[in-house]
């Protein structure tokens, strides 16, 4: 009884498919939108689909199956369509005139996931953003008010009495955006700063990227309740698409003096819109800083390599391409495979919920982030013990000694650490002396 309570208080949506012979799997292409619209809270009444050598320019679809989509829309009393792709703002239009109910396209209804699930001052500025630019080139047939006269508003001055209110509508959408980048701007000037802290600290970086809900929260989580700052540094994890949107910086101690910062970032998806990753810009940036990607794949899902590609194209947009990588099979469990976890190189399969290559995922993780470290002995004088109290804290250290003539260090550390105190190296036969 509930349960059909809750579903006749959400949106009644019908969903609309073009197969132009595009798409490596249309089908496929159509169950993510289904979970698109489940995610945005949108009870789903029936789905139509076509096929097509190229879309209808001004309907995207033909023109007798728009009388199909309207009788239908009628008959399951739907309350909105959602087509599966990005309509321009002229099929945007005429599908509005034509059917007569509210028309979505798959970046609009990303856009409002995206709104729903925003919830630091970051991400709903970001999201802002990206809806009203999204908006900018539709305003024209949105609601008949746009066409009327319109005199001053809010506190742009009015150009001219014959103005119309459309294109007062677009200087407040252009005047609000140009708000939002400013403070965006800010932002990411703080982030900038916080990043050259942890860039100093010489602690190395690794980012949690891949397709959205392939478990990088639930791996981050499991990683902070082992080596972690504490159950409260835990971010969200749910079972669905964009769980979340917020950039997590954690930091991970293993206890062995090799520790690194865990990023987790904004899931990928199939079309993601371009508006937001420019939206997100800043926040998707921290993946090009990373020292290693640690990419997350669902490995139960069947078209795990096409999300696998989808994240590589992702990456390559923002530059990141070339980072190492591990590969981590999340969700090898619902595979049924024994044995687990199994590492074979750079690629490790494990089941993060279950706990299960925790351990082995952060032995892989220290392994390649600390592999030009080096074995050094250091004498450091007395006079010298802030050099001493840096290597102690930044290496790991298997053997000291307080001597007459300083501090007696054998340590594994930097490259750069070894060249930069280069002077007070000394070798096993003047330890002897």
């Amino acid at each position: 009884m509930r349960e059909k309570q809750e579903d006749t208080l959400r949106e009644r949506v019908l969903l609309v498919g073009v197969d132009t012979g595009e798409e490596e799997d249309f089908d496929r292409s159509m169950e993510e939108l289904i979970r698109l619209a489940e995610a945005c809270e949108r009870q789903i009444v029936g789905i139509i689909t076509q096929k097509l050598e190229n879309v209808n320019k001004a309907l995207y679809i033909g023109t007798g199956k728009v009388e199909e989509v309207r009788v239908y829309a009628g008959e399951c009393e739907a309350e909105e369509v959602i087509f599966d792709n990005t309509l321009t703002p002229s099929q945007v239009r005429n599908l509005n005139r034509e059917l007569e109910l509210p028309i979505l396209d798959r970046t609009n209804l990303i856009l409002d996931i995206f709104a729903i699930r925003a919830q630091t001052r970051e991400a709903k500025l970001q999201v802002e953003t990206a809806r009203l630019q999204y908006l900018l080139p539709r305003l024209v047939g949105m609601h008949d008010s746009l066409s009327r006269q319109g005199g001053a508003s809010g506190n742009l001055s009015n150009k001219g009495t014959g103005e119309k209110k459309l294109e007062l509508d677009r200087r407040r959408i252009e005047h609000r955006i140009s708000e939002l980048k400013k403070e965006l701007e800010n932002i990411s000037r703080s982030r900038q700063t916080q990043r050259k802290r942890r860039s100093v600290s010489r602690i190395p970086q690794v980012a949690l990227v891949g397709y959205t809900n392939a478990g990088k929260s639930t791996i981050l989580n499991r990683l902070v309740e082992r080596y972690g700052e504490g159950p409260e540094k835990r971010v969200m994890e749910k079972d669905m698409l964009f769980a979340t949107l917020e950039t997590s910086v954690r930091s991970i101690e293993t206890g062995d003096n090799k520790p690194f910062f865990l990023v987790d970032t904004v899931g990928f998806i199939h079309k993601l819109p371009h508006g937001l990753i420019k939206a997100f810009q800043s926040t998707l940036e921290e993946v090009k800083y990373a020292d290693l990607l640690v990419q997350v794949v669902d490995f139960s899902d069947p078209d795990h390599r096409q999300q696998m590609k989808v994240t590589r194209e992702t990456l390559n947009a923002l530059d990141a391409g070339d980072i190492p990588q591990i590969i981590v099979y999340n969700k090898a469990d619902k595979c049924q495979m024994e044995g687990m976890p199994k590492i074979r190189d750079r690629q490790i399969y494990m089941a993060a919920a279950n706990d299960v290559g925790i351990k082995e995922l952060a032995e892989l993780i220290k392994e390649i982030v600390y592999e030009d470290l080096v074995d050094c002995t250091f004498l450091i004088p007395y006079d010298k013990g802030g050099v001493a109290s840096y290597l102690m804290e930044s290496s790991a250290v298997s053997f000291q000694e307080y001597r007459e003539d300083g501090v007696l260090l054998r340590i594994k550390c930097h490259s750069q650490d070894a060249a930069k105190y280069d002077c007070f190296r000394i070798t096993d036969m003047e330890i002897q002396k």
